[in-house]
């Protein structure tokens, strides 16, 4: 068993404390005279939008990058980071929200490649095997990565996390990839960090998850420190609200939406890996209809990018009509013509796959949109038609940029996700198939993209949608699916689904509907 801290005492100092943190990149203030005291026995949250300033303190606090005014306490005494390593020698680890694992190396491998190598392999291997136990976070020391399920390999960074005997531990995003069931255990696990004396530091977007587990949370908005509040005493609603500055609208489905005709349909769809590591589409079959939001939900690596890239075109069938779009078999058609055939496509990645990091906005709006827009004419390229669909992105989408049309890399994370989405649905497509559409996005972003994916359903598209979380898949879908190991289950009627149910099926098992109570929807 790790070691443990005793709980704070009302004459001893914070664990850590930031006092007047202040980060500068020129002229842009990131973080400004920011303060925040944080205890032992503490699960603390950290809330705000994208581009609010979270990961720019959060990077202060693990030592990846130097404050430019301010400074940060450790029991009271003022501390200085040269680096990671130096933070994690003080006891503060972090877990991130993207894994940073070998597929081709064993769990105890990857491991040691994160510790100070002071133990041997077998002795490190042992205490691997030792702590995984203690917490309930089983795993196997020998075996490889590419073999394991994403909640099993979130296992892993937690726990080479809890190797180094963390005072203060950063969770970001921890939920993200996982099921309801795996949740509720990484839950049980915090807790138990919590009573042992330890202060986490808790970073995710999805609030009713904060307030079930988090004892206090510092609201960042604009780089500044704009409150610090009990979210158990709080609404989803109000901290969104304290997030944003505004009350989040609410999201809602058209009350004359119309189901039409298939747009999408799927034909026992099989398709082999690109990859040694990849997934095995089996037997998918769906039919999508004008009007529609068809959700599938799942763990990530069952089969969903290997499904997007079948859909749009970017590994094409041998067999044309696996894929049929408005009536056109489309199996064996190029992205571009599917395009042409009015289908749209937003991938799960948005910097690399959705767009070109270090391109405008209106070169990106011209790579995905010149097949089936105004942008190329008589082979010239329409600068004007470029520089429009930005523009109507901007406005619509409330696009936040530091000029007309910067660089996409230059955009947070929520703005770029929100001229992603816009880009593909101002084109007014037939067929929307769309992945992850609000992943690590704030809960204003996120209203703002499930809005405009309800408003194109109910102008007769049909839309697919893949996401991990089932909040969403509830506001907005009509049925959901579930894919596991490259199989797709039968959908069903939304309102007929349970948080149980799915979860159980994400995870591979399954449920008889007597036994599935509590819909989603509730």
């Amino acid at each position: 068993m790790l070691d443990s801290t005793p709980g704070p005492r009302s004459d001893e100092a914070p664990l850590l404390q930031t006092v007047g943190l202040t980060k500068r990149y020129g002229t842009f203030l990131a973080n400004e005279a920011i303060d925040i005291d944080i205890w032992p026995r503490q699960i603390h949250a950290l809330l705000g939008e994208n581009g609010a300033g979270k990961s720019t303190l959060v990077k202060a606090i693990y030592g990846l990058i130097q404050p430019s005014e301010g400074e940060m306490r450790w029991l009271g005494e003022k501390m200085v980071l040269s680096g990671p390593s130096e933070a994690r020698s003080r006891g503060i680890g972090m877990v991130f929200q993207h894994f940073s694992l070998f597929d081709n190396l064993t769990v105890a491998e990857n491991v040691a490649l994160g510790l100070d190598g002071k133990e041997s392999f077998k002795d490190m291997s042992a205490r691997l095997q030792e702590v995984s136990n203690v917490y309930g976070l089983p795993l196997d020391p020998k075996r490889e990565v590419w073999q394991l399920s994403v909640g099993e390999r979130q296992r892993i960074e937690i726990v080479r996390a809890l190797m180094q005997n963390p005072k203060f531990l950063i969770l970001d995003e921890p939920t993200a990839v996982l099921t309801p069931q795996e949740a509720d255990q990484l839950f049980v696990v915090l807790e138990r960090l919590k009573a042992e004396g330890r202060a986490i530091l808790y970073i995710s977007h999805k609030l009713e998850e904060v307030k079930r587990l988090c004892d206090t949370a510092t609201i960042l908005r604009g780089g500044k420190k704009v409150s610090t509040c009990n979210p158990k005493f709080e609404t989803a609603a109000s901290l969104a609200r304290m997030m944003v500055g505004a009350d989040i609208k609410e999201v809602r489905a058209s009350a004359g939406r119309q189901v039409g005709i298939p747009r999408l349909v799927v034909n026992d769809l099989n398709l082999e890996p690109d990859d040694a590591h990849g997934v095995r589409l089996e037997h998918i079959s769906l039919e999508l209809r004008g009007g529609e939001i068809l959700g599938i939900a799942g763990v990530a690596g069952n089969g969903q990018d290997e499904l997007f890239a079948a859909l749009s075109g970017e590994r094409p069938s041998r067999d044309p009509g696996t894929v049929v779009i408005d009536g056109i078999a489309a199996g064996h058609l190029s992205i571009t013509r599917r395009r042409k055939l009015g289908a749209a496509f937003v991938p799960e990645e948005r910097l690399g796959h959705g767009t070109a990091p270090r391109m405008r906005l209106s070169e990106n709006a011209l790579l995905t949109g010149h097949a089936a827009s105004g942008m190329v004419q008589h082979g010239f390229v329409n600068t004007a038609a470029m520089l429009l669909t930005v523009d109507r992105a901007t406005e619509t989408f409330d696009v936040r940029k530091a000029k007309r049309d910067p660089e996409a890399a230059s955009l947070s994370g929520g703005n770029l996700q929100k001229f992603i989405v816009g880009r593909e649905i101002l084109r007014n497509p037939a067929v929307l198939v769309v992945s992850q559409p609000t992943w690590g996005v704030d809960a204003g972003a996120a209203a703002v993209i499930r809005q405009a994916l309800l408003d194109l359903a109910a102008n007769g598209a049909a839309v697919l949608v893949t996401s991990q979380d089932l909040d969403e898949l509830a506001e907005i879908t009509d049925r959901i699916a579930v894919m596991f190991h490259g199989h797709l289950s039968e959908p069903m009627p939304t309102a007929d689904a349970s948080r149980e149910k799915l979860g159980l099926l994400m995870g591979g098992s399954s449920l008889e509907p007597k036994e599935a109570t509590h819909a989603v929807r509730a």
